[in-house]
């Protein structure tokens, strides 16, 4: 049973979503722990020591698709 989802789609530069990523790694690195902030509301999530880590790569002949999963 899902008790809350936050998903956020957005078009960036190519060198914005770098800097995403970085935060996100900072943050795990750092904090133990990712905080995100949606509709005026900040949410901070404690992560493990160890999790998992899944990296997708989908070729389509008009598109591509990477994805970054944690899950513990």
């Amino acid at each position: 049973m899902e008790i809350f989802e936050a998903e956020i789609k957005e078009t960036l530069r190519r060198e914005q979503v770098a800097e995403r990523l970085r935060t996100l790694a900072d943050m795990l690195a750092r904090h133990n722990e990712v905080e995100f902030e949606r509709g005026g509301m900040r949410f901070k999530v404690k992560v493990p020591d160890e999790v998992q880590l899944k990296v997708e790569l989908e070729i389509e002949s008009d598109e591509r698709e990477l994805e970054i999963e944690l899950k513990w």
